[in-house]
């Protein structure tokens, strides 16, 4: 039975002040039956997104849409809006991109989750926690009834995915559009919700139209396959058939993407460049009116490690384990315990302002690109704020060719410089992210899962693009990423982290070849997983 008919879609967005129009989508057409999973793959920029979110016009006014698209026998093109919101999160649910956009940072949890419930089933109190409860299981975060008062901004990346999943997940529908549910989730996760989505689908009938740029996912997941480029559907077919036998170029092109190789090798007489003993990370737990520490969150505790110039030190492990924390004790930006020594400066001795002229030569990649981009500047200011302090030598002339080298470096065009970050897709906005760490030229970078938000094509470039730069001017990485692919291509060594302590140590060869820790064993066993 057909659930999801879309008949010669189109969809243009004004352009203010032109009287133009951009077209994201050209005549795509496609079906979705009941109980069956139907990917949409293509670059950032494709059109997937948009697609998806013209399903339940949920796209904003300066959007026409045009074609039939034929929802659970409904027409959603003519539908009138009440209708629609009865359809959305009830019998069509939605798993967004950036679940920190998507969700509210005023409300918590259960409030959030709850909303679902209360809208579409008239659920009220403790029937609604219990629900709650039972949907945060299903997604796999830890002690959820913890979580019920928590806020997204107190979740980790991958917590807030699992929350996105639930809210749509409550009301078991019958649609269930997954916009790249899993890219923020560690293997681990990712398996388990993959799991528990496949049984979703067996037990209640579920459509599924997932889109994602992780074509082991699709592999693993989806019967069919369509592929996008440039807002138009160039291929579609069984999914086995489409990946054994590629028609298309631009298909044979996104498979052909996959990371691969080995980082440049590093002198065996370097100096350690960053070197960390005993680093912790603790958070106390107070309790009472008055207060009191009752106990410690112990987020990063007694980690050891080392990285020379021109070395990567991949850190691995699932959402939680405090690989971001220890990131971000390195830099100082999150308060620690333990000596941090940077070129035999020690950083836990050194008072803010002496840290400062140390900020050039280390910078971060931050895992969420649209969190870490101020949407009041545009790409140049973004790009260029750190010439403001570190190279006050450069005109305006200089700061702009450095800004226009760096865009190519990363693969942007330069002539995107004066547009803003809400006029790009995910992974545009994670490249304009690198090329604000990469314009300084910088000694050490921690790369906080800087090819999250891109599609496999474009990964490829930045591990290329990273080792090439890594190459030319012996720059040292701490690589965190939960894409095991892409840590194998990128690092010499690699650190397992569980529960804020590192278990297990060593090459990236042979860790991967011969992991010795259950619980390495268990990532790697998650990460590559054969089809279904």
């Amino acid at each position: 039975m057909t659930v999801l008919s879309v008949q010669d879609l189109t969809v243009s967005f004004a352009v203010p002040g032109t009287g133009a129009a951009v077209q994201a989508v050209r005549g795509l057409s496609f079906t979705l039956a009941r109980g069956e999973t139907l990917a949409v793959v293509g670059e950032s920029g494709s059109g997937k997104s948009v697609t998806a979110l013209s399903l339940l016009r949920l796209l904003p006014p300066s959007a026409t849409v045009g074609g039939r698209i034929e929802l659970l026998g409904e027409d959603v093109v003519g539908a009138p809006e009440a209708r629609l919101q009865a359809l959305r999160g009830n019998r069509v649910g939605m798993i967004f991109q950036e679940p920190m956009t998507a969700l509210n940072p005023l409300h918590t949890i259960e409030r959030q989750i709850g909303e679902m419930l209360w809208l579409h089933k008239a659920m009220r109190g403790a029937a609604v926690r219990t629900r709650v409860l039972e949907l945060l299981e299903l997604v796999g975060i830890d002690q959820p009834d913890l979580r019920l008062q928590a806020f997204p901004h107190q979740l980790s990346g991958g917590q807030r995915q699992r929350v996105m999943i639930a809210m749509a997940l409550a009301n078991d529908p019958d649609i269930l559009i997954a916009d790249e549910p899993t890219t923020a989730l560690d293997v681990t996760i990712q398996a388990q919700i993959l799991e528990l989505l496949a049984e979703l689908q067996q037990r209640l009938g579920m459509a599924m139209l997932l889109i994602s740029h992780d074509l082991g996912i699709v592999r693993r997941v989806a019967h069919r396959v369509l592929v996008m480029t440039g807002g138009v559907g160039v291929e579609t077919g069984a999914t086995a058939e489409v990946f054994a036998r590629p028609q298309h170029p631009y298909t044979v092109t996104l498979l052909q993407a996959e990371p691969t190789g080995s980082p440049p090798p590093v002198a065996t007489d370097a100096t350690p460049l960053l070197e960390v003993e005993g680093l912790r990370v603790w958070f106390p737990l107070k309790r009472g009116v008055l207060k009191r520490t009752v106990g410690h969150i112990k987020a990063v505790d007694g980690v050891d490690l080392s990285v020379r110039p021109g070395e990567t030190v991949g850190i691995v492990g699932e959402s939680g384990s405090g690989k971001t924390t220890l990131g971000l004790a390195l830099l100082r930006l999150a308060p620690s315990e333990g000596a941090i020594r940077f070129d035999g400066a020690d950083l836990q001795r050194l008072p803010p302002r002496s840290l400062r002229p140390l900020r050039r030569d280390i910078q971060i990649v931050f895992q969420d690109p649209f969190g870490a981009l101020s949407p009041r500047l545009s790409v140049a200011e973004i790009i260029g704020e750190g010439l403001d302090v570190h190279r006050r030598d450069l005109d305006a002339a200089g700061r702009d060719a450095a800004v226009v080298q760096v865009l190519g470096e990363v693969g942007l065009d330069p002539a995107v410089r004066h547009r803003y970050p809400h006029e790009f897709s995910g992974g545009q906005r994670q490249r304009i992210a690198i090329a604000r760490a990469l314009i300084l030229k910088p000694r050490l970078v921690v790369l906080d899962e800087p090819t999250s938000a891109l599609d496999r094509t474009v990964q490829r470039q930045i591990v290329e693009l990273l080792r090439g730069l890594q190459a030319r001017h012996r720059l040292a990485y701490l690589f965190i990423s939960h894409d095991l692919a892409v840590v194998r291509a990128m690092s010499h060594r690699v650190l397992v982290m569980h529960r804020g302590v590192v278990v297990e140590s060593g090459t990236a060869e042979a860790l991967f070849a011969n992991p010795t820790h259950a619980y390495t064993q268990r990532l790697l066993a998650a990460a590559f997983l054969a089809p279904r």
